[in-house]
């Protein structure tokens, strides 16, 4: 596979959006900031966010929007790897945020969501109609763990509510090419579960147990789920760790590949290029992001710059 390297040094970058002119944002988590990955290599920092920045996408009105956990990881060294460790003292929770490109300058938007503060944002996708949903990963402790879920919003700062609990660490969200599921993975189970949208903010419950979603897949062995996105024929792509690489399903959940990739922490991966068949992969654990050619195309999102 040629796998083309655009970038290193990151500090464990994430969220990675294509731009139309051939950039790359990237989040770097460890960092606290917002950066762009030019066509040329360059690196340059966009906005300084503080916290730790998780996830991005761009949002009706251009700006980027952002997951922020709130710098709940201290950070190890783990055989030259940078790797998440306990969540430091003095961690009290996380945000959503607003960035402008064009200045640099960083809004909160929300730190609560259905009167509940939010824990670790992590992951986000727009709908068509210019809300975006977002997976709150929590946090664990030494001895115990979040219950969380997924949240609905507006980007004015008016409205945010959990809509799907309870879930185990939901990381990445995304949307089928049509807007009419839902897909969220849980990290430490290795499940990618799915519901049908009803209307902006809403989804159905499938099933009577829990938080409702249909299982598309679950993996097997040691391989824990990180963000995703959704390609132009509606296989859920998912960046997957320890076994690092994409972990690609079908729509129907009956097919899966693994797309294996030089680093045990591959956390995300977007779509680009004028025919959208350029794969953008975030190797976290090394500080890279790197490129590959996609078998099939990626998908549109519903709002690019």
């Amino acid at each position: 596979m040629d796998v083309r390297t655009l970038a290193t040094g990151l500090q464990f970058p994430e969220g990675p959006v294509a731009l139309a002119d051939g950039s790359v944002l990237v989040v770097e988590i460890a960092r606290g900031t917002l950066t762009r990955v030019r066509a040329d290599g360059t690196v340059e920092v966009v906005a300084e966010t503080g916290g730790g920045p998780n996830g991005a996408a761009i949002g009706p009105d251009g700006a980027v929007y952002l997951c922020n956990n709130g710098g709940c990881f201290d950070w190890l060294d783990y055989g030259g790897l940078t790797v998440p460790g306990p969540v430091p003292e003095g961690w009290t929770g996380g945000s959503i945020q607003r960035v402008d490109l064009d200045t640099g300058a960083v809004t909160t938007l929300y730190t609560e969501s259905s009167g509940r503060p939010l824990r670790a944002p992590n992951d986000l996708v727009f709908d068509a109609h210019g809300g975006f949903w977002f997976s709150d990963h929590g946090v664990r402790l030494e001895r115990t763990s979040d219950r969380t879920g997924l949240h609905y919003a507006l980007p004015d700062g008016s409205s945010c509510e959990e809509v799907v609990f309870p879930l185990d660490a939901p990381n990445g969200i995304g949307l089928s090419p049509a807007g009419d599921l839902l897909y969220a993975a849980e990290s430490h189970t290795g499940r990618v579960y799915s519901w049908p949208v009803e209307a902006p903010g809403r989804v159905q419950a499938v099933t009577p147990v829990g938080h409702g979603g249909h299982a598309l897949a679950g993996l097997p062995g040691m391989q824990l789920l990180d963000s995703l996105a959704v390609d132009g024929e509606g296989w859920v792509c998912v960046g997957t760790l320890v076994n690092g690489g994409i972990t690609a399903i079908s729509p129907d959940g009956s097919t899966v590949e693994h797309i294996p990739l030089p680093d045990p922490l591959v956390t995300n991966i977007c779509f680009g290029g004028d025919d959208l068949r350029t794969a953008y992969v975030t190797l976290s654990g090394t500080g890279q992001l790197v490129s590959l050619p996609w078998s099939r195309p990626g998908l549109a999102l519903a709002h690019t710059r």
